[in-house]
Order: C-alpha cells, then structure tokens, then sequence
C-alpha cells in the first residue's frame, strides 16, 4: 500500500510540474523572441524603425564602431513561415545588401557601410512592404511608404 502511495505521490508531482512548465512557457506567438540587436550583433544600436502594416517593424541599427548598418524585420507575432524580407541600400555608394525568404520569425540581417550616406531600407511579412528612402540623413527629411499587394 505504502508503495503504491509513492508511486502515485510521485506521479501526481510530475504532471504537477509539467503543467506549471507548461503555463509558465509563453506560447511561439506571444511576441516576438528576438531583438534587432541579437539579430545584428554586438554593437549595433537601433536608430529608426519603421511599422510593416500590423504584422511587425523593421528595424534599421547602425554600430559606430565599424560604420555598419543593418535592417532586420520582425514579426509581431511569430509562427508558421511567411514570406518576409529586410533590405538596405546607400545610392551614393550603389551598394546593398538584402534577405528574402521564408521565415517564422524575422528576416535579415542585411548589413551594410553607411558611415557619411543617407541610406535607402525596407522589408516585408507576408503581402505588407514598407520602404523608407533618404533615411538618416541629418536635415533632410526622409520619405516612408507602406503597401499591401
């Protein structure tokens, strides 16, 4: 009898706790699970931000260190993979870099030099784009655009 006793003592204790974990986990579409900065690196700070419809933010950081910049979108809520990207482009320089693809989560980073340029950037979560051009150019006033296809 006493071992009976344990043994369903024991049994009630681990359902316990797995239930408790289980409340305690937030669930994949709570909010998002990562920030521009872990997606960027070390160093990078977020300078601008632009909303992609309801869906998430793209975000645009920049590190001082290495005059790099880097867009990475992020979803409000993550789960099954859409289309999504993130985009940075400098015109003086022609130079830019991107990520498209199929994501649960965020899109990027794409990096960039932008030390001294204003910058051109975007992305996208599913049929929702945002762009902002002539970004972060001290006085000049940039332009956003959001569109749904």
């Amino acid at each position: 009898m006493r071992l009976t006793h344990s043994i369903l003592g024991a049994a009630t204790l681990a359902a316990v706790s797995l239930g408790a974990t289980t409340a305690l986990a937030a669930p994949a579409s709570a909010a998002p699970n990562t920030t521009p900065q872990k997606v960027c690196g070390s160093g990078y700070k977020t300078v601008n931000s632009a909303p992609v419809g309801t869906l998430g933010t793209v975000y645009l950081a920049y590190n001082a260190a290495n005059g790099n910049n880097c867009v990475v979108t992020i979803r409000n809520n993550p789960g099954t993979a859409v289309d999504m990207s993130a985009w940075i482009y400098v015109p003086d320089t022609n130079e830019g870099d991107d990520d498209y693809g199929h994501y649960g989560s965020y899109a990027g980073p794409a990096y960039v030099i932008g030390r001294g340029h204003c910058v051109d950037w975007g992305g996208s979560i599913a049929n929702t784009y945002v762009q902002v051009t002539g970004s972060n150019c001290g006085s000049l006033a940039e332009h956003r655009t959001t569109y749904t296809r």
